[in-house]
């Protein structure tokens, strides 16, 4: 059911997002938040759920869904090659 509804997807829409487009947003998300979380946050006196920590999730959550929309917005502008798919069909 989950493949026939990515297909499809696929085939209107154009834009078959695979893992691989999700690479560069990962090694951004994941040292970002290790070193915010996990070193400058807790050193600065901010530590614990208040307005910083919640902004700088926040802040990462926008990201991922900016990257996110780009990805599918790039995908759908490129080419039938570009996209994965058979340019004879």
């Amino acid at each position: 059911m989950l493949g026939a509804m990515r297909s499809r997807a696929c085939e209107l829409g154009g834009t078959c997002m695979k893992p691989s487009h999700f690479y560069p947003l990962f090694f951004f998300v994941v040292p970002t938040a290790v070193i915010g979380f996990g070193l400058v946050i807790p050193h600065s006196c901010i530590a614990g759920v208040n307005d910083k920590t919640v902004g700088f999730a926040i802040a990462l959550l926008s990201a991922c869904v900016a990257y996110w929309q780009g990805v599918r917005r790039a995908l759908a502008g490129a080419r039938p090659h570009e996209r994965g798919t058979d340019a004879a069909a």
